[in-house]
């Protein structure tokens, strides 16, 4: 069994991070129903501008979120593909598991 996390585990592991975060969470769920402006996620969340804008930069360099301006605002969408990716990855880890050994390995 190796200890060190191959780069496509530490790839994994910083995308699930994303929704690590109460907050952040918040954000994916009401992106999710519509596309939103930050003065809507503000009025939402009651988070400050300055923190729902930082959540919204780590979510839009993740990819989890795309955004486009519309005259001085800026609206905000999920990729549905992302999470989509995400739900992949625990469904086949979930296969995974229901199939796992039931046989235990001695211990030493």
């Amino acid at each position: 069994m190796t200890t060190t996390p191959v780069p496509a585990a530490v790839e994994r592991a910083a995308l699930f991070a994303l929704l690590g975060d109460p907050l952040r969470l918040r954000i994916v769920e009401l992106l999710a129903e519509e596309e939103l402006c930050t003065c809507h996620l503000i009025a939402e969340t009651g988070a400050k501008q300055t923190t729902i804008s930082h959540h919204l930069r780590i979510l839009r360099q993740a990819g989890a979120v795309t955004s486009h301006e519309e005259g001085r605002f800026t609206w905000y969408r999920l990729s549905a593909e992302m999470l989509g990716g995400m739900s992949g990855q625990l469904a086949s880890l979930a296969r995974t598991a229901a199939l796992a050994r039931r046989d235990r390995l001695p211990c030493t």
